[in-house]
């Protein structure tokens, strides 16, 4: 980035643009998508708007560096600390934890007292040799004594809010995560030891061997299987954040029993199944990347609903399959015709479990229509934002016990 300020128009260098580009940098090490052509951008269009309006000033850069409603809060909370209080850098220069706290009391701006994860750690990586030096003498006294402490934090803590550090230990852990789904039944049986129900096929057959002279009985019983897995997860800009964390946990469960099956959909449906089949995560999720053409756009369920019980849903949801419906709900189209999609998705299968990062507010209320379009329709409602959430996902779909969970009284009262 620093060979584009050569490009920049004459007259446009010095500190301004030295500080415009080193608050690209902050923004990209963030993670906005903030390139050497942004960063020219911004100080083409601070020049036009000029700096009397400290407003206008702000807009400015608004309009070249967001690109996306997700990439605002992160950009507010970067400008009022870059541009407005040098002292909160100083204090995020010597800190390196997950949330900040800087209220002083003197009625700054909400966005700076609560400061992004990622944002402190885009600011962090700044710090001199002598402030890393002091981190390390403090984290000598607390990694003996609180190491559980953090693990359990981890456990429990959003997605959302997890800085980049912890999303990298989150997807280790996602990783080893195990889902056992209770096997049921089939049709089929097979030999059995135990002397329960006899198998008059294989004692005649066998029978034949001898001529007749002996008879030995033959027993039997019956085969059990796990049911297939079918996963709709939702890729739309509200889902981003955690959409991405449950690919891992996808990838994991695809490699560790067979007939699971995952569509990804936001404005259209994509089936995702054979690339999540590649051993290699990094591989698995570039082709992803290649294939799906709608990440964090809007969010179309009824429609892609349709799609799924058109073309997909005779071939993999038979035998009992388990559906995981992953989405907060948010349709752009109102619901309309998801009601009837829904209703049609949920005869087509044994158990229909609907996971929702919103259920994490605990003033949540199924108020749009999405919502109370999907709820009548699923057997089990339930939040998925943490490590913690996952592991509880696995432990309901291991228990046996009625298709539709009692829990569900109240979310159906509450839509109706």
């Amino acid at each position: 980035m620093n060979a584009a300020i050569e490009d920049l128009p004459e007259g446009a260098g010095g500190r301004l643009a030295e500080n415009v580009m080193h608050f690209g940098r902050v923004l990209r090490a963030a993670g906005l998508p903030v390139g050497p052509g942004a960063v020219i951008a911004a100080v083409r269009a601070v020049e036009a708007v000029g700096l009397a309006n400290r407003t206008d000033f702000y807009w400015a850069l608004h309009a070249v560096f967001v690109n996306r409603r997700s990439q605002r809060e992160l950009f507010d909370q970067a400008f009022h600390i870059f541009w407005r209080n040098p002292q909160i850098l100083e204090r995020m220069l010597s800190l390196m934890l997950p949330s900040i706290d800087t209220g002083d009391g003197d009625g700054e701006d909400k966005a700076e007292k609560q400061v992004s994860p990622r944002l402190a750690e885009a600011f962090a990586a700044g710090k001199q040799e002598a402030a890393q030096r002091r981190e390390a003498e403090e984290e000598i006294e607390l990694d003996a004594a609180m190491t559980w402490s953090d693990e359990e934090r981890l456990r429990k803590k959003d997605f959302e809010k997890m800085s980049n550090e912890e999303i990298a230990l989150a997807r280790r852990a996602i990783g080893r995560l195990r889902l056992p789904i209770l096997e049921l039944p089939t049709r089929r049986f097979r030999p059995d030891r135990q002397r329960v129900r006899a198998d008059m096929r294989a004692t005649l057959k066998a029978a034949l061997k001898t001529g007749g002279d002996i008879i030995p009985l033959k027993f039997r019983k019956r085969r059990t299987r796990h049911p297939p897995l079918v996963v709709l997860c939702d890729i739309s800009g509200s889902m981003e954040r955690y959409s991405r964390m449950l690919l891992h946990f996808l990838h994991a469960v695809t490699n560790d029993r067979d007939r699971v099956h995952t569509f990804l959909f936001g404005t259209r449906l994509t089936n995702v199944t054979r690339y999540l089949r590649y051993r290699d995560i990094d591989l698995a999720l570039e082709k992803i990347a290649e294939t799906v053409e709608d990440w964090s756009g809007g969010t179309r369920i009824g429609r892609c609903l349709h799609e799924f019980n058109n073309e997909w849903g005779r071939r993999v949801l038979g035998q009992g399959a388990v559906v995981l419906l992953i989405t907060d709900g948010l349709d752009r189209d109102a619901g309309i015709g998801l009601g009837r999609e829904m209703d049609r998705l949920h005869r087509s299968c044994r158990r229909l479990i609907w996971l929702n990062p919103l259920l994490r507010y605990d003033a949540f209320e199924p108020k749009s229509h999405g919502i109370r379009a999907i709820l009548p329709h699923v057997d089990d409602f339930r939040p998925v934002h943490s490590l913690e959430s996952l592991v509880q996902l696995a432990k309901i779909l291991s228990e046996p016990g009625q298709r539709r969970h009692p829990g569900m009284s109240k979310w159906l009262e509450a839509a109706a």
